[in-house]
């Protein structure tokens, strides 16, 4: 099976969840047009906090559809962009790319995956118990981050569902992901 996006959505408005759409605009450098993360530099609230002149590295957030069935099965259900997703995918193990892995989404559009979306409380507001889900600890006890990927927007253009994504890994050696 190829992989493919299964939905798109944005927020203008600081909220959790994000609605899904028909399309959306991906802008060079910039991230999901009309989205509240979009921009050169952060958005995230914590990470505005801290140093409002932090580049950007988590412009378009993406998840994969595999999870939904998981915590799915633990009694969590869940729906495409509900976890504040920009896009969600299904049939590529995004967790598994590493570090600047490019991914052409549709006919135009190239994200670079900069890291792991690190979750926090607001998704036990969304469903108590559900971050226990989305992260938990491997047998050798590190962390295992599984709610998807951060990126940015190299190439700009229109995504849908149903669009192909394509992933091209870095020459040399790979880094793997680390929260963004």
């Amino acid at each position: 099976m190829s992989a493919r996006v299964t939905a798109v959505s944005s927020n203008g408005e600081y909220s959790f969840t994000k609605p899904n759409r028909d399309s959306i605009t991906l802008l060079a450098g910039l991230g999901v047009e009309g989205d509240v993360h979009a921009g050169v530099t952060v958005k995230h609230r914590s990470r505005v906090a801290q140093d409002p002149t932090q580049p950007n590295l988590r412009q378009v957030h993406l998840i994969h559809a595999e999870l939904f069935a998981e915590v799915g099965d633990a009694g969590f259900p869940v729906a495409p962009g509900e976890l504040g997703e920009n896009i969600t995918t299904r049939g590529i193990d995004l967790l598994a790319l590493p570090v600047g892995t490019l991914l052409r989404i549709g006919d135009e559009a190239v994200l670079e995956v900069t890291g792991l979306r690190n979750p926090c409380l607001q998704i036990d507001h969304f469903q108590g118990g559900l971050l226990k889900q989305v992260v938990g600890r491997d047998e050798a006890g590190n962390v295992v981050r599984k709610a998807g990927i951060m990126s940015v927007v190299k190439e700009g253009g229109t995504v849908r569902p149903g669009d192909p994504v394509e992933a091209e890994l870095p020459s040399g050696p790979h880094r793997a992901l680390d929260r963004v």
